[in-house]
């Protein structure tokens, strides 16, 4: 199989394989692209919730994405778990030496299990350094939330607060609507020309651990691979959904979901 393209992914590290960096390669692996990684912080967790967080030196993540992209350069960016100031700070440094392009970021503040991941000075900065250097940013609705001081109870104040974030200088916002009471599944997709809504049945699972992070993989991915941003969040939502419906039940808590979803082992390997 022919590789389609090249992404580096920075974020930190799930020990249960379920999101972080891990969801992020096999994502990225499965729609037949190649990953690396620069680790912003190791984790130590499972189904049932986070035990502990180590955070890799500033220094150390900027080694990471430099010397990577130096011998192999990205197509694509996608970004994770950025749990501090100094972080981030040293993440936009290393983005404008490798002269990054297609950047997209994931707000990754809350574990699924309820851990917070990122403290309140590094969301401030996030808010007010990065946002705008992002082509697209993938928040949920607790996370579109705090970014924008708001509360979201409806798809109009989905709307809304994708404005705030685009007058806060995000490009392109693509808001997670699982948080909405609805029996569909309805994500938004917004910049300043257009509003898309992209409808979907909910599909009813404690199986969900990593959709964020699995899901802006994917946009990567098809995004790195030429298409459009609105095409990528089409087909990266529907990767995540049959990723949903096909989920493996592992875990006595959230559970991950089937990253191998679109995986067809060929005859000679079976």
């Amino acid at each position: 199989m022919k590789i389609n393209s090249k992404i580096l992914v920075i974020a930190g590290s799930d020990s249960s394989g379920g999101a972080g960096i891990q969801a992020d390669v096999k994502t990225i692996t499965t729609l037949g692209s190649y990953a690396m990684t620069a680790i912003t912080a190791i984790t130590a967790q499972n189904t049932t919730g986070v035990m502990s967080i180590m955070p890799v030196s500033n220094k150390v993540i900027s080694n990471q994405i430099e010397f990577s992209a130096k011998d192999i350069k990205p197509d694509a960016i996608k970004i994770g778990m950025l749990h501090s100031k100094g972080v981030i700070n040293s993440v936009i440094k290393s983005l404008k030496k490798i002269n990054a392009k297609k950047i997209i970021l994931d707000p990754v503040m809350v574990a699924k299990g309820g851990k917070k991941l990122i403290n309140d000075q590094a969301i401030e900065i996030l808010k007010h350094k990065f946002l705008s250097k992002a082509d697209l940013i993938t928040p949920n609705i607790p996370e579109a939330e705090v970014l924008t001081n708001s509360k979201i109870l409806t798809v109009k104040d989905v709307v809304s607060v994708g404005n705030k974030l685009l007058n806060l200088g995000a490009k392109n916002v693509l808001i997670k609507g699982g948080h909405l009471r609805s029996k569909n599944m309805q994500d938004i997709f917004i910049n300043k020309k257009e509003v898309v809504i992209f409808k979907n049945k909910k599909i009813s699972t404690k199986n969900s651990h990593g959709t964020g992070c699995t899901l802006s993989s994917a946009i990567a991915t098809y995004f790195s691979c030429g298409k459009t941003l609105k095409k990528s969040c089409e087909m990266a939502i529907k990767y995540v959904n049959h990723s949903l419906r096909t989920q493996p039940n592992l875990g006595k808590g959230h559970g991950p979901v089937n990253h191998l979803n679109s995986i067809r082992i060929k005859r000679m390997f079976r």
